[in-house]
C-alpha cells in the first residue's frame, strides 16, 4: 500500500505521537523537562521537515518513535528523550554539533556525538559496522546512555524494516542479532530483546519465522485454555492467602524455540516448553524473597516441579540486576510449564533494566549499585587499542555468555560466563593474580588451569613471582578481561620471537622449494588454522609449528598442483568449482547482482549450497567470491561484521547437474526399513544414491545417506516421501559436508 501525503493529517499526527511520547513517560518530568523536551521536538521538526522514509511517513516520525521508546519502554529521563529526539539532526541535516551544544548543553551535545555514524573509513582495510560498533560501545565508558538510544533507534528501525531493500533487510537484521540483541540483553531489557531476536529472525530466516509463527498462532486457542485451566489451580490457592497478584500466560520467542529446535536437533512439536507462566506479586511483607518462595510452595503443591530446573535468581541476582524465581513444573495432560515468579519491583528491573535500578535506589546507596552494576558491563571493554574486530567479537561473546557463580577462599561471589576456567577467575580476583598462576584448587583439589568451572565451585589461586602468562593460556582463557590481559603481556614477546620466526619459515620453505610471499603465508594461516600472520611467525619462531607439519603442508600443496595439471585445468571466468572434488564445464548457474553478471566464485564448504538454495555471494580476501546459503550458520555474522563485501546472488540454471547430499534418516527398526528407504530414493524419486550407511540398536535405527540430487525442489520432495514411510520418525539435510 502507497503512502497518501497528507499535510494536514500529518500536523495533526505529530502533535498526537508528541502528546503520546510525553503520556507513557517512565520517569516524572518536570516543567523544566517539558519545556526543553519541546525545544529538541521543535528543532527536529524544522530539521527534518524535508525529508521522509522508505515508507514515505515524514522522517520526524522516525526520532519521536525513539523518544518514546527511551521515555516509556526503556524508561529513561529528560535528557535522554532530547538526545533521541536529536539523535539525527548532526549526521542527516545542516545543523552542527556546536549548534546543538549551544542550544542544549554540553551533555546532551556529547550523547548526540556517541550517536553519529563514524563515515569515511577506508572500506578495504576495516568494517566500517565493527569501527560503528566499538565506537559505541566505547561510549559506555563516558554514557551508558548512548548505547540504550542506539538499542531503541535500532528498536524502531527493526519495526519498520519492511520497507527497505531485501538486501538491505537481510545486512540490518544481521547486525542486529550480532550486537544489538545482545546488548540489550547485557542492559537488562529483556523485552526488547526478545522483540529484536524475532525481528531479526523475521528477515535472515523468513521462512523459519513465519513457519513457527503460524503454528503458534494454530495452537493458539488450545493454548489459551490451557493457560486458563493451569492458572485457574493457582488463582484459588493465592487468593486463599490473601496475596495480590497477577497471572500472564505468554508463549515463548520465535526466536527461543528455534533456537531449542536447533540445539536439540528437534522439530516444533518436539520443543516441550513453548509457553510460560509468570506471577507477578505485590509483596505482603518487607522480605519479597519469602513471599515468592511462599508462592513457589503454592505452585509446587499442584504441579510436580522439575529439580533440575529451579533457578534462584533472588539470592544471587543476575549481573544484569535481573531478579526471579524460575521453576518448571509437570503441568496438566502431561506438559512441562517454565513458572517464572517475580514481585512488581523485580517485574520493572526485568522490563527497564538500567533506569528501574536507579529508580528503586535512593542517594548514595544508588550511586554505588549502579556505578557496580555498568562497572561489570565494563568489564568486557578491556584492550580498547585492540583491532575492531577483535574487540567487538571479544565483547559480543561476553555479552550473552549465561552466567555461574564462584567464590573465593573467603566467601566472596565472582561472577563469571559459562564456560570460564581457573585462568578466567584468577584474572577476575586481580591482574597481578593472573599474570603470577601457576596452578589453581577446586573444591580443595589441584586442578589444570584448564579446568571449567561450575557453579558453587570454590577457587583458590596458586602464584608464583616466577611466573609469566604463556601463550598456551589462551587456548582456554574465555572472559574478556583474562584474554586481554594475557595478549598485552605477550604482545612483546610475541613482536619479538615474530620477527625471529619470519626469518626463519623463510629459509624452511626455501628448503622445501617453496615461495615465501604473501599467497603462501596466507595459504599456511589457513592450513593451520590460525587467525593472522603474526600468529603464524610467533609459532614458527617458538617451535608449536613444527618441520614435519611444514613438510606435510608442502606435499599438500604439491599434490594439489599435480592433481590440477593431470586434469588440464585451465580456470576462467566462465569455469565454476561447485565442489572441492569436482570442476564443471561453463554453466551459468549463478549470477550476482542487479545486471546479473557471471563471475568466478566457488562453494561454501560450511553450508553446502545446492540448485534451488536461496544464496548470496561473500568477496573473500583470497579466495575469491564465496556461494553460502541465506540460513548459512555464519551468515549473520558474515553481514554484521562485512555487509559491504554481500552481493546479491541467485541461481539461474538447476537442471543440467547433479549436487551432492548428506541427508540423516532416524527412526523405528521395523523389518525392511532399509528395502523402503532405498526404493524411495532410486526407484519412486530416480535419485542416485553414492554411499548408504543404515546402524540398528535394540529397536532404533540410525542412516546416513549421500545422495546425488539434481536441484533443491528434488532433494524437499525426497525429504517429505522418506517421512511417510512407516518407522521413519526424522529425516534432515546435513548443514556441512
Amino acid at each position: 500500500m502507497t503512502y497518501q501525503i497528507n499535510i494536514e493529517e500529518e500536523t495533526k499526527e505529530l502533535a498526537r505521537r508528541y502528546k503520546d511520547m510525553l503520556k507513557g513517560s517512565y520517569q516524572e518530568l518536570s516543567d523544566e523537562d517539558k519545556k526543553l523536551i519541546r525545544k529538541a521536538f521543535d528543532l527536529a521538526v524544522e530539521a527534518h521537515k524535508d525529508q521522509r522514509r522508505k515508507s514515505g511517513e515524514p522522517y520526524v516520525y522516525h526520532p519521536i518513535a525513539v523518544a518514546k521508546i527511551v521515555a516509556n519502554d526503556i524508561g529513561l529521563g529528560a535528557t535522554s528523550i532530547v538526545a533521541a529526539l536529536l539523535h539525527d539532526v548532526v549526521e542527516d541535516t545542516q545543523f552542527t554539533l556546536e549548534y546543538v551544544e549551544n542550544e542544549f548543553g554540553v551533555k546532551i551535545a556529547h550523547i548526540v556525538d556517541g550517536l553519529t555514524k563514524i563515515s569515511n573509513l577506508n572500506k578495504e582495510t576495516v568494517s566500517i559496522q565493527a569501527e560503528n560498533y566499538r565506537k559505541m560501545l566505547l561510549t559506555l565508558n563516558d554514557d551508558v546512555r548512548v548505547i540504550l538510544i542506539k538499542i531503541a533507534d535500532r528498536y524502531h528501525n527493526m519495526q519498520t524494516l519492511e520497507h527497505m531493500p531485501i538486501d538491505k533487510q537481510a545486512r540490518i537484521a544481521s547486525e542486529t542479532l550480532f550486537i544489538y540483541a545482545p546488548l540489550a540483553h547485557r542492559l537488562g531489557l529483556y523485552t526488547i530483546k526478545t522483540e529484536l531476536e524475532d525481528l531479526g529472525l523475521k528477515y535472515t530466516e523468513p521462512d523459519v519465522y513465519f513457519d513457527i509463527l503460524n503454528k503458534i498462532n494454530e495452537s493458539k486457542i488450545e493454548r489459551d485454555q490451557y493457560i486458563a485451566e493451569f492458572s485457574k489451580v493457582l488463582y484459588d490457592s493465592l487468593n486463599a492467602e490473601g496475596m495480590e497478584f497477577e497471572i500472564k500466560g505468554r508463549p515463548k520467542s520465535i526466536f527461543s524455540i528455534r533456537k531449542k529446535m536447533m540445539s536439540q536437533g528437534v522439530d516444533f512439536d518436539e520443543v516441550y516448553d513453548k509457553f510460560a507462566i509468570r506471577i507477578i506479586f505485590k509483596p505482603k511483607s518487607k522480605d519479597e524473597k519469602h513471599d515468592a518462595w511462599k508462592i513457589y510452595s503454592i505452585v509446587t503443591d499442584h504441579f510436580t516441579p522439575n529439580p533440575i530446573r529451579l533457578r534462584d535468581w533472588m539470592t544471587q541476582t543476575k549481573s544484569t540486576g535481573y531478579e526471579a524465581l524460575h521453576t518448571t513444573v509437570m503441568g496438566p495432560k502431561g506438559h512441562w510449564v517454565e513458572v517464572q515468579i517475580r514481585s512488581e519491583r523485580m517485574h520493572e528491573i526485568a522490563e527497564k533494566g538500567y533506569a528501574a535500578h536507579y529508580k528503586y535506589k535512593q542517594g548514595e546507596e544508588r550511586e554505588s549499585t549502579i556505578e557496580s552494576w555498568l562497572n561489570k558491563l565494563k568489564d568486557v571493554l578491556e584492550n580498547t587499542e585492540a583491532n575492531a574486530m577483535d574487540f567487538v567479537e571479544n565483547v559480543r561473546l561476553n555479552l550473552y555468555s549465561k552466567e555461574i557463580y564462584t567464590f573465593t577462599p573467603n566467601g566472596q561471589i565472582k561472577n563469571l560466563p559459562k564456560g570460564s576456567t581457573a585462568i578466567d577467575f584468577a584474572f577476575a580476583v586481580h591482574t597481578e593474580v593472573g599474570f603470577h598462576c601457576r596452578g589453581a584448587k577446586i573444591n580443595g583439589k589441584l586442578v589444570p588451569l584448564s579446568r571449567e568451572l561450575n557453579s558453587g565451585d570454590q577457587v583458590e589461586i596458586i602464584t608464583s613471582a616466577n611466573q609469566k602468562p604463556k601463550l598456551q593460556w589462551l587456548d582456554y582463557a574465555v572472559t574478556s578481561r583474562a584474554r586481554t590481559k594475557i595478549k598485552n603481556s605477550l604482545k612483546e614477546d610475541e613482536k619479538k620471537m615474530g620477527e625471529e620466526g619470519k626469518e626463519l619459515l623463510q629459509r624452511k620453505l626455501k628448503s622445501l622449494k617453496l615461495n615465501f610471499n604473501e599467497k603462501m603465508v596466507n595459504d599456511l594461516v589457513n592450513y593451520f588454522k590460525l587467525r593472522t600472520s603474526l600468529d603464524l611467525f610467533f609459532r614458527v619462531g617458538n617451535g608449536s609449528i613444527s618441520n614435519p607439519e611444514l613438510r606435510e603442508f608442502a606435499n599438500q600443496q604439491s599434490n594439489a598442483l599435480v592433481s590440477l595439471f593431470k586434469k588440464g585445468i585451465k580456470r576462467s571466468k566462465s569455469t565454476y568449482v561447485i565442489d572441492e572434488d569436482e570442476i564443471t564445464n561453463k554453466y551459468d548457474l549463478i549470477v550476482f547482482g542487479k545486471d546479473e553478471e557471471t563471475l568466478q566464485y566457488s562453494m561454501a564448504k560450511c553450508c553446502n549450497p545446492i540448485p534451488g538454495d536461496k544464496v548470496f555471494g561473500f568477496i573473500t580476501i583470497n579466495e575469491g567470491i564465496k556461494i553460502h546459503k541465506e540460513d548459512c550458520p555464519n551468515a549473520v555474522d558474515m553481514r554484521a561484521k562485512y555487509g559491504y563485501r554481500i552481493m546479491k546472488a541467485k541461481w539461474i540454471d538447476s537442471t543440467q547437474r547433479e549436487f551432492k547430499v548428506n541427508i540423516n534418516v532416524s527412526g523405528i527398526d521395523n523389518v525392511g526399513i532399509v528395502n523402503n528407504v532405498t526404493l524411495v530414493i532410486s526407484n519412486t524419486m530416480n535419485v542416485n544414491i553414492q554411499r548408504i550407511n543404515i546402524d540398528s540398536e535394540d529397536g532404533y535405527f540410525e542412516g546416513h545417506i549421500r545422495v546425488s540430487v539434481k536441484n533443491n525442489s528434488q532433494l524437499n520432495e525426497m525429504i517429505d516421501n522418506l517421512k511417510k514411510i512407516d518407522g521413519v520418525m526424522k529425516v534432515e539435510r546435513e548443514k556441512n559436508k
